[in-house]
């Protein structure tokens, strides 16, 4: 298993998805993971401390977990097949541990409010994580040389528009 942490939860311009990224603690292999709109203001809400007034339906399972009197050890991305991640909350019950299946928005929605850890099986990380290209002042040209001043000056445009974009006005309109 890996231990991962939410690096971020992102806006797709494309469609109404979002992608939650999780980051891999030890280094930097990264793994995105679709999920809906819904899962992830639930996620991004808690992250961020924001106060509803009613229970979402994680804070809910959350109760339902509390008065049960089990407990959250964990959770883990376990599987992807089929182009679909699967995930497993690993509860303490009585003593004994429970795995009861999940989407990972779900679990992990429900981690981040009982705190408790990510995890990701070695597999997945394996077939599905990404390591972020090297900086632009690493890159070698398409030619074999290192960046030159000239090119560094025509990629700076596209670097400092990508830096601008603010996502958080895209949930507004």
């Amino acid at each position: 298993m890996v231990e991962v942490k939410i690096d971020s939860v992102r806006v797709s311009l494309m469609s109404q998805h979002r992608v939650v990224v999780l980051k891999e603690s030890d280094s930097e292999r990264y793994l995105p993971i679709w999920i809906g709109p819904f899962e992830a203001d639930a996620i991004t809400i808690q992250l961020q401390g924001v106060q509803v007034a009613r229970p979402l339906t994680h804070d809910l399972l959350k109760s339902i977990i509390d008065e049960m009197g089990a407990t959250i050890s964990h959770v883990m991305v376990s599987e992807l097949r089929n182009d679909t991640f699967f995930a497993r909350i690993v509860m303490d019950v009585d003593g004994k541990s429970v795995e009861i299946d999940a989407r990972p928005s779900d679990a992990i929605a429900l981690a981040v409010r009982v705190k408790s850890p990510l995890f990701v099986a070695e597999a997945v990380m394996d077939l599905a994580s990404i390591i972020p290209e090297q900086s632009i002042d690493e890159i070698d040209s398409i030619e074999g040389g290192p960046v030159t001043p000239e090119e560094e000056e025509k990629l700076s445009a596209f670097r400092d528009f990508i830096n601008e974009l603010n996502f958080d006005d895209l949930e507004k309109k």
